[in-house]
C-alpha cells in the first residue's frame, strides 16, 4: 500500500505546490513556469521536508516531454517559417552558434572538458517557445511582423535542437560520455564503440527512415484514423486517439528506429497537423499536455541543487550573463547586420534572453549520457529561473531603451530610420500603378483575394505589406509592392496614395493604426474612397460612427452571404415546386 501511495503522493504534492507557486508567480507578473520549477525544488531531495519519488517523477516527465514535443509539432507551420526565413534561419543558426561557443569557452575556463562545455553551451543557446509566446501575446505583438520574426527564429532553434537531440547519443563517446547503465536506447541512445562516422551514419539513416515512414505513411494513416474516430461522435475516444497516437508513435520510434521520444512525438504532431481535425486534436489534448508539462517542469526542478547559488555564485552570474546579455547582444547585432530596424532588433533580442523547456530536455539527455555533471544541470536550471524572471523586465524596457538610444546617439537614429530597399516602388514602375490605382494594405488571406480579383479585372493596384520578405517575393512575381508599416505616413506616400482611387485596409489592424492610415490618405487625397476590414464588433461600430469609410465586418459579411444563399435556394425550390405542380 505504501508503494502505491508513492505515485499518488508525488502527484498530489507536485500538482498542489505547482498550482500555489504558479499562481503566486503569475500574481507578480512572472511566468507560471517559474512556479513549477520552484515546486520541484521544494519537493526535491536537496531541500528539507517532503521528498517526492524522483524516479517516478522522472518517468512522468518523459510523458511530459513527449506531449510537449507533440504540441510543438502540432503547431509547427512551414508557411510561418517561410515568411521570415531570410532572417530567422541565418539569425537563429548564428545566434545559437555564438551562444554555444560562449558557453563552451566559459565551461572550459572553469576546468570542464570540451565535451561537457559543448553540451552545456548548446543548452544555454535555445530559448523557451512557451515563455516567448506568452510574452508576445501579453504585449499584443504576436501577430505583428516583428512578432512573427521572433516566433520564426524560435522555430528554427527548435528544429536545430531536435537535430542535436538526434545526434547527441551517437556522439556521446566521442564527447567523453556514455549511456547510464539501464537506460534504453530510445531514452538516451546507446553510444556505439565503432567508428564515429559509422555511428553517425547509422543514426542518420535510422532517422531518415523514420521521417520517410511518417511522411509517406503517417500523413495518410494518422489523419484517416482521426477521421474514423471523429465519426463515432465520442469526445473521449477522440481525445484518447490523439494522446495514444502521440505516445505510441514516440515509443515506436524509440523502439524500432532508436531515435529519441522527443523526435517521435514531434513528428506525430506534424503528421496530425495534416488532418482536418488538427485544431480539435490540439484543443482536446491541451489539458493533458498542460498537466504533464507541469510534471515535467516540476521533475526538472527536483534536479536543482540550491547550494550551487552559494558554492559557485560566479558561475551562476556567468550563465545568466551569457543568456541575458550575450544572447541579446548577439541577436541585436545579427538583426541589424541583416538590415532590419532598431525596434525589430530590440524585440528579437529581448525574446531570446531566456532559456526553458528545450534546455532542460538537452541538459537531461546530457546528464543521462554522462556528458554533463549535476553542477552543470543545476547551473542550467538556475540560469533558466533567473532569465525567465528577468524577461518581463527586458520586454518592458524595450521602448524606454529605444527612446533613450534615439535621443543620445546619431547612429541609433540612422538604424531606426534606415532606408528599406523595398520601402519605395522601383523607378521603372509603370505609370498605371502611380495614378488611379488601388492601394491594398496587407497581403494576408483577405488582401491576397482582393489582389487576385483586381488582377483578373485588369485593375492596377499597389500592395503595402509589413513583411519585407513577402514584398521581395511579390516584386519577383511582377507585382507592385512596398514594405513597411502602413500607419507610417511615408509608406503610403511611397505607394502614391495622393493619386490613388481607393485605399483597401485588408488587415484587422488596431483602431489607432487604422485612423492614422485614413488621416494620411485623406490629407493627401481628400476624394479617395476607403474600404476597411475588421474582426471586432466594437471596432466596426466605431469606424461607422466616425464615417471612416465602407466597413466590412467578418461575421456580418459571412451571415449576409449565407442568408443570400439560403434565400436564393429557397426561391429556386419554390420555382421548382411550382413547375412540378404545373406539369402535374
Amino acid at each position: 500500500m505504501e508503494h502505491e501511495l508513492t505515485l499518488i503522493s508525488t502527484l498530489a504534492v507536485g500538482f498542489g505546490l505547482a498550482l500555489i507557486l504558479g499562481y503566486i508567480c503569475e500574481a507578480f507578473q512572472l511566468p507560471a513556469l517559474v512556479g513549477y520549477l520552484l515546486a520541484g525544488i521544494v519537493i526535491g531531495p536537496r531541500t528539507p521536508g517532503f521528498v517526492a519519488d524522483i524516479g517516478l517523477a522522472s518517468q512522468l516527465s518523459e510523458i511530459g516531454v513527449m506531449l510537449l514535443m507533440f504540441g510543438v509539432g502540432l503547431h509547427f507551420s512551414l508557411r510561418d517559417l517561410a515568411s521570415v526565413r531570410r532572417i530567422a534561419v541565418p539569425g537563429a543558426v548564428a545566434q545559437m552558434g555564438l551562444a554555444t561557443i560562449l558557453g563552451a569557452w566559459m565551461a572550459h575556463w572553469w576546468g570542464w572538458s570540451w565535451g561537457e562545455g559543448l553540451v552545456f553551451g548548446v543548452s544555454l543557446s535555445c530559448a523557451s517557445t512557451v515563455v516567448l509566446l506568452k510574452a508576445l501575446e501579453a504585449r499584443g505583438v504576436l501577430e505583428t511582423f516583428d512578432g512573427k520574426i521572433a516566433v520564426g527564429w524560435l522555430i528554427v532553434e527548435d528544429l536545430a535542437t531536435v537535430l542535436v537531440l538526434v545526434l547527441l547519443p551517437p556522439l556521446a563517446t566521442a564527447l567523453g560520455g556514455g549511456p547510464t547503465p539501464g537506460v534504453a536506447a530510445g531514452e538516451g541512445g546507446a553510444a556505439s564503440s565503432g567508428p564515429i562516422w559509422l555511428t553517425i551514419g547509422m543514426t542518420l539513416v535510422q532517422v531518415a527512415a523514420f521521417i520517410a515512414l511518417m511522411l509517406l505513411v503517417g500523413r495518410r494513416v494518422v489523419p484517416s484514423l482521426l477521421a474514423a474516430i471523429a465519426r463515432t461522435g465520442s469526445r473521449e475516444l477522440f481525445t484518447l486517439a490523439t494522446v495514444a497516437a502521440a505516445i505510441s508513435i514516440a515509443v515506436g520510434a524509440a523502439s524500432l528506429f532508436h531515435v529519441s521520444f522527443a523526435l517521435g512525438a514531434f513528428f506525430a504532431g506534424m503528421v496530425m497537423r495534416e488532418s482536418e481535425f488538427s485544431h480539435r486534436a490540439a484543443q482536446e489534448s491541451l489539458p493533458l499536455r498542460d498537466a504533464f508539462s507541469v510534471l515535467f517542469f516540476v521533475s526538472v526542478g527536483m534536479l536543482f541543487d540550491p547550494a550551487v547559488l552559494i558554492d559557485v555564485p560566479v558561475h551562476v552570474l556567468g550563465v545568466v550573463a551569457i543568456i541575458v546579455i550575450g544572447k541579446t547582444l548577439a541577436a541585436l547585432a545579427i538583426v541589424i547586420l541583416l538590415r532590419y530596424p532598431l525596434r525589430t532588433a530590440l524585440l528579437v533580442g529581448a525574446s531570446l534572453a531566456q532559456i526553458g523547456e528545450f534546455s532542460f530536455i538537452l541538459a537531461g539527455l546530457g546528464r543521462t549520457l554522462n556528458l554533463i555533471s549535476d553542477e552543470a544541470m543545476s547551473l542550467v536550471l538556475s540560469g533558466a529561473l533567473i532569465s525567465i524572471a528577468l524577461n518581463p523586465l527586458l520586454f518592458a524596457g524595450i521602448e524606454p531603451a529605444r527612446k533613450a538610444m534615439l535621443a543620445r546617439w546619431a547612429w541609433a537614429r540612422r538604424l531606426d530610420s534606415r532606408p528599406d530597399p523595398y520601402g519605395a516602388l522601383p523607378a521603372d514602375t509603370d505609370e498605371s500603378f502611380l495614378s488611379g490605382q488601388v492601394v491594398i494594405v496587407g497581403y494576408g488571406r483577405v488582401g491576397r483575394r482582393v489582389s487576385r480579383a483586381l488582377e483578373a479585372a485588369g485593375i492596377p493596384h499597389v500592395i503595402a505589406e509589413e513583411n519585407r520578405e513577402l514584398v521581395e517575393d511579390l516584386r519577383k512575381a511582377g507585382k507592385a509592392a512596398v514594405s513597411g508599416d502602413a500607419s507610417d505616413p511615408m509608406l503610403l506616400v511611397q505607394a502614391h496614395i495622393a493619386n490613388a482611387s481607393m485605399l483597401v485596409i485588408a488587415i484587422s489592424a488596431d483602431p489607432v493604426a487604422v485612423r492614422s492610415m485614413i488621416e494620411t490618405a485623406r490629407t493627401l487625397n481628400p476624394k479617395i474612397e476607403i474600404v476597411i476590414r475588421t474582426e471586432s464588433v466594437d471596432d466596426a461600430a466605431m469606424h461607422r460612427k466616425e464615417n471612416l469609410g465602407r466597413v466590412f465586418f467578418g461575421d456580418e459579411e459571412l451571415a449576409r452571404s449565407m442568408a443570400r444563399h439560403v434565400l436564393e435556394r429557397y426561391a429556386r425550390k419554390e420555382i421548382e415546386l411550382a413547375n412540378e405542380e404545373a406539369a402535374a
